[in-house]
């Protein structure tokens, strides 16, 4: 069995440079949405590719990823086909979403709870030269990712925050990493505009959408 395709970089264990693709059988292509002003609505779109291309440097990795519009899933089939319809994704005319990024930067590898520490000691009073406790291995590290956002035609940035989660070999002999993502868009931007008023003040869907991704990503041989 050849070596787990992995590397060291900042004190992190990294996936090596090459082509990854999403995982089919591993992955959350989510939202959230407020309904009536008060509770979150939650969605997914249930089939989405992308590919991740690793860079020597990791800061020059990039990626692509393409959703279909018409799989949109919020556990009420009313809503998704309204969803489906000219109001909002109008797949029919649009199928898909696109996302490509222009461009990543690190945002640091402390876990929380070590971010915690350092930060009470300071609160405590402990010298500024005093121990704090080291973390024993990094796994997880936090990447701004820029990139621009395709939905019904009109193309907008979307700066999405991502957390890596680990790289690693899995029992079936394939290299893998896992990632988790999030960004907030005003869905108005991209001409979902159907809304209603309500008498008591608001609207019944939301602007603000949340963005949640997660999933893992196969190393391509």
């Amino acid at each position: 069995m050849t070596a787990s395709a992995t590397r060291s970089w900042d004190g992190m264990t990294i996936p090596a440079a090459g082509t990854y693709v999403l995982d089919q059988a591993h992955k959350r292509i989510g939202f959230v949405a407020r309904h009536m002003m008060v509770s979150p609505v939650r969605g997914e779109f249930a089939e989405g590719t992308a590919q991740i291309v690793v860079g020597e440097d990791p800061l020059a990795s990039s990626v692509t990823a393409t959703i279909q519009a018409a799989s949109v899933e919020t556990g009420t089939p009313d809503r998704d086909a309204h969803l489906r319809s000219p109001d909002f994704l109008d797949v029919e005319r649009y199928p898909t979403l696109e996302y490509r990024s222009t461009g990543i930067k690190w945002q640091g590898n402390e876990d929380p709870i070590f971010q915690w520490a350092r930060l009470r000691g300071h609160r405590l009073g402990r010298r500024a030269d005093a121990p704090i406790p080291q973390q024993s291995s990094r796994s997880r590290g936090r990447f701004g990712l820029t990139g621009e956002l395709a939905v019904k035609g009109i193309t907008r940035p979307v700066d999405l925050q991502v957390e890596f989660g680990g790289a690693r070999r899995d029992p079936y002999g394939q290299d893998i990493f896992g990632f988790s993502a999030t960004a907030d868009i005003n869905r108005e931007d991209y001409g979902l505009l159907w809304n209603v008023a309500l008498e008591t003040g608001g609207v019944l869907v939301g602007k603000t959408v949340r963005i949640e991704i997660a999933g893992e990503a196969i190393h391509q041989l």
